[in-house]
């Protein structure tokens, strides 16, 4: 690709009346963003920078109140010209793919999984530093299902602000929480992004790729690592609600684990003593396709407690586990999916010691076992 002849790069602005003035005389894209010469990959990040300083700077919602409709003005001109400079890199055609909130301007990629209430979009921003940093947009299908979206961000944030950070990767991080307006409908949807993880596989990728089962073994550490991300959160006040084979995501190779989709976490109360106590909402919702795996508690619309976690976290287990597997597995999983919450494990913690005692008495000291899992297929729902 070839640019503009003369043309280069403008350098950034600083202030608001210098963005003014850049893009109010820009007359082409290659004014703003820098001409067409170099890859396309090159050119939108180095474009996308250029971008991003200047809708910081020009979003009616940071200049003061007797500028915004100037500001408002020119930046309506610098979507239309970014727009049009990503399209003629591109080749692609259709409305722009840049969000821009109060904090960041956020440019939206291709879908990269849809959940049972949202679509999670690839994203990319700049940090303070100026850096790209790719993440997830997470919108709701429907704005019914904002209060959910809202769920997931509280949670997030309890557990960020309030669990012991060691356990920090168990948990996917939250970057922004908004509200988004559709400019078709003028409905606002509440939107999460959140950080991206790679090279992980969902539970239900693994039973589907074993489906005859998996060595207590190698189920053992997976079962370890979710209950460390159950204690992290309950510590935190935090029940999850929904521990289901989509929501456990692991790493073959490095055997980490993180537990996603907070949508339908619950927060516990705290009683005068600054401890927690039981919650005082009932999980919103359940997935049909794994009904088996809740408590009774949840689809009798009663309160959760972190017992309810556990119980789902063992089915998960089972559910990966090879019918010939030793039977104080067994054993010791049914003693966490009695009927009863009263009678099941409460502290993740502690039940991840026993688990510990009891793994130790069947196989030894704990040694790296390697795990492999296939190629995962194009369009496969993460």
């Amino acid at each position: 690709m070839t640019g503009t002849p003369g043309t280069t790069t403008p350098a950034i602005p600083r202030t608001l009346e210098e963005a003014l003035e850049l893009v109010g005389g820009a007359i082409a894209p290659e004014d703003l963003f820098g001409p067409y010469d170099g890859t396309p990959e090159a050119c939108l990040r180095s474009g996308g920078r250029m971008y991003r300083a200047l809708a910081r700077i020009l979003h009616p919602d940071a200049v003061p109140e007797g500028r915004k409709a100037a500001a408002q003005a020119v930046f309506t001109r610098l979507s239309e010209l970014w727009q049009r400079y990503q399209q003629t890199i591109t080749g692609v055609t259709g409305r722009q793919v840049v969000v821009t909130t109060r904090k960041r301007a956020y440019s939206v990629g291709g879908e990269r999984a849809r959940g049972d209430i949202g679509t999670l979009f690839k994203v990319s921003y700049a940090d303070a530093a100026g850096a790209e940093v790719r993440a997830l947009l997470k919108m709701p299908r429907s704005v019914a299902d904002n209060d959910l979206m809202e769920r997931e961000a509280t949670a997030l944030e309890r557990i960020a602000r309030e669990g012991d950070r060691k356990y920090a990767s168990y948990v996917p991080a939250l970057v922004e929480s908004f509200r988004h307006r559709d400019e078709d409908t003028g409905n606002e949807r509440r939107a999460n992004v959140i950080e991206r993880v790679r090279g992980f596989r969902s539970l239900a990728e693994v039973r589907e790729a074993y489906p005859d089962g998996l060595d207590a073994r190698d189920v053992a550490w997976m079962w370890r690592r979710l209950l460390v991300a159950l204690g992290y959160a309950h510590r935190a006040g935090v029940v999850h609600g929904a521990v289901v084979p989509d929501h456990v995501l692991i790493h073959p190779q490095q055997h980490g684990l993180v537990l996603v989709d907070w949508c339908y976490s619950t927060l516990l109360g705290r009683g005068a003593d600054d401890a927690y106590t039981a919650a005082t909402e009932y999980v919103p919702a359940m997935l049909d396709r794994y009904a088996e795996l809740y408590p009774p508690e949840v689809p009798a619309k009663q309160p959760p407690d972190p017992s309810t976690d556990i119980y789902m976290a063992t089915k998960c287990m089972t559910y990966l586990l090879a019918p010939d597997a030793p039977k104080p597995v067994f054993r010791f999983a049914r003693g966490c999916t009695l009927a009863a919450p009263a009678r099941r494990p409460h502290d993740a913690w502690r039940l991840l010691g026993e688990l510990d005692e009891l793994l130790g008495r069947l196989y030894g000291p704990r040694r790296f076992r390697p795990f492999t899992m296939p190629a995962a297929r194009p369009g496969r729902r993460k």
